[in-house]
């Protein structure tokens, strides 16, 4: 078992070694991490274990948790080795088909009463639920809980799937991108670099060879070198990117826009957010609840002379740009809409780069609104995409 989890951090490209793994396996042997209850380890202790013996550089952390989490994905417990694993670890349940007509038929609550029917759900339920249409539960088409259908409900626990959850009920911890990141092709840069404005600053480094010729001719041949400032990119971008949640399917994307942008723009700003942008955004994705940055101060700080580029998917519940607590992860005063407002009035050059195909946008109603608010400025993550931002931009 743990040959294919050594085979899988390597795939994902972690400098793991023979020597680390039997590190790994004599750790396991001598018991570090011990038996919590009936014989299993806890997966957190093995996680943390696996990590301190197989990764030496933090900078890998993330890479690691990809691979962990597409390893042991779905397992909540490992087993004791020496045991059989239990049947009903390996049964995957059937998800509910429904027909569009059943889908249609399932009653949208408002907001108010979705969240005072959680209430009362909490209040009175004392057992799991599978498959039903009232209680917290798995599959069926109940507003609460994961792995079923209903078109607008709080998610709690599982995976999200048909992206139409208007609540998150889980501590979720978001990645931040990698910076570093190959491009597999330099068409992003080209295309970047449409938006250009270039000023001499900083000391005489570089020859200006015309103005040599035209010194040294009048100083009847005798050499008169002139040197003048490097020539930089002097344009000042803002950029806020969305992570996490439906994010996650266009990470190695929007990487090599932000490795590009990184790499063509000298005065960059960065932030990140989670699906719309509300009071306060973040630059480290681990310390977010720690390291908060108000969207106020953000706005004060910088000027306008800043081209603001937002890049997410605007895939969520309508609630989340409209409705004052809208966020899946708390209770925001402000909606979405108003910060979004506020953001493109103090930054009059601004635009949306979202990495959804476009064929899809007139489907997803959130899309529609942020299209709205960006008064049409969204543009497709590609070539064509990046060259008619950068245009916008650029005027």
């Amino acid at each position: 078992m743990l040959i294919d989890f050594f085979y899988t951090l390597r795939a994902g490209k972690l400098p793991v070694s023979v020597k680390e793994f039997l590190t790994l396996l004599e750790a396991l042997q001598a018991g570090v991490v011990g038996p919590k209850s009936d014989d299993a380890w806890s997966l957190d202790d093995f996680y943390y274990l696996a990590r301190t013996a197989l990764v030496k550089d933090e900078k890998h952390f993330d890479k690691f948790d990809r691979a962990f989490a597409a390893y042991f994905k779905g397992v909540e417990m490992l087993a004791d080795f020496r045991k059989e694993i239990p049947a009903d670890w390996l049964r995957k349940m059937l998800e509910r088909e429904l027909t569009p007509e059943q889908k249609a038929a399932i009653e949208k609550m408002g907001w108010d009463e979705l969240m005072e029917t959680l209430k009362k759900r909490l209040e009175e339920q004392k057992e799991r639920h599978e498959g039903g249409n009232k209680w917290i539960g798995t599959g069926g088409t109940s507003p609460f809980g994961h792995g079923g259908y209903n078109p607008q409900g709080i998610r709690i626990g599982g995976a999200g799937k048909n992206k139409s959850a208007v609540k998150v009920w889980e501590q979720r911890a978001y990645r931040d991108y990698d910076d570093t990141q190959e491009l597999g092709t330099r068409n992003i840069k080209v295309a970047l670099r449409r938006l250009r404005k270039f000023a001499r600053e900083g000391h005489e480094l570089e020859l200006d060879l015309p103005d040599t010729i035209r010194a040294t001719a009048a100083n009847a041949g005798w050499l008169d070198i002139k040197m003048v400032p490097e020539r930089h990119n002097n344009v000042k971008v803002l950029l806020l990117m969305d992570v996490g949640g439906t994010m996650d399917e266009h990470i190695q994307r929007v990487e090599e826009l932000f490795s590009a942008v990184k790499s063509e723009f000298k005065h960059l700003e960065f932030y990140y957010f989670h699906n719309c942008v509300y009071d306060f955004m973040w630059k480290n994705n681990r310390r977010r609840f720690a390291e908060k940055f108000p969207t106020w101060d953000i706005i004060r700080k910088y000027n306008k002379d800043y081209k603001l580029i937002f890049v997410g998917d605007a895939t969520m519940s309508p609630y989340e740009i409209l409705q004052p607590g809208g966020s899946v992860e708390y209770n925001n005063e402000e909606p979405g809409a108003e910060w979004l407002q506020r953001l493109t009035h103090a930054f009059p050059r601004f635009a949306w780069i979202n990495p959804e195909p476009q064929g899809v946008w007139q489907y997803r109603q959130s899309i529609g609104i942020i299209q709205q608010l960006m008064g049409d400025r969204m543009y497709p993550l590609s070539l064509k995409g990046l060259e008619e931002t950068m245009r916008l931009l650029s005027k």
